[in-house]
């Protein structure tokens, strides 16, 4: 991989998840009936911070989950032979529920794909919205963000990076030139 450009620092990610959380606030009318869920890995925390930002403007502590989505993958048998299973954390019944779904980047689709079949597994959510830091674009299924932190276009030869803590020391968001 070839460093190409650091295309959010600490500061936008920041901006981006208030922006994100005011959105989600907006659209449903309020946080009744609400719940994040984030998809593994770097979901989670994006997920609990939109829920700490939403806790702090509306004084609502909403319910967030976290979702493992390996054995939903359409990729698993090319991924690994013994796929490391994180499980599913859901401390809440999501049927009825207007629940969000967290990621970091929105690329092809099947991640989200993955999580809305892992999701139901679990119960019948009244709807499913999708919020994500970083859209880049390359759809091959017809998914589409409901709340984008920043819209990147990209080749498929470039990578985009989150880094988040507790997975790493710094936030930002990297583009890399795959060699």
């Amino acid at each position: 991989m070839e460093y190409k450009a650091k295309l959010m620092d600490a500061s936008a990610v920041h901006r981006s998840l208030i922006r994100i959380s005011h959105e989600i606030i907006e659209k449903n009318r309020g946080c009744e009936n609400l719940a994040l869920i984030g998809i593994r890995r770097r979901g989670v925390p994006l997920a609990k911070t939109i829920a700490e930002n939403i806790l702090q403007i509306e004084k609502a502590d909403l319910p967030v989950g976290a979702l493992d989505i390996t054995f939903y993958r359409d990729d698993l048998s090319t991924i690994a032979e013994a796929p490391k299973v994180k499980g599913t954390e859901i401390g809440f019944d999501v049927t009825g529920m207007k629940i969000v779904l967290v990621d970091d980047v929105l690329y092809t689709g099947r991640t989200v794909r993955a999580a809305i079949d892992a999701l139901f597994s679990v119960g019948r959510p009244a709807c499913v919205e999708l919020a994500v830091l970083v859209d880049r674009g390359h759809r091959e299924l017809p998914i589409r963000a409901d709340f984008v932190g920043k819209n990147i276009p990209t080749s498929s030869s470039e990578l985009v990076v989150v880094s988040l803590p507790p997975f790493e020391e710094e936030t930002g968001v990297e583009l890399y030139r795959l060699i």
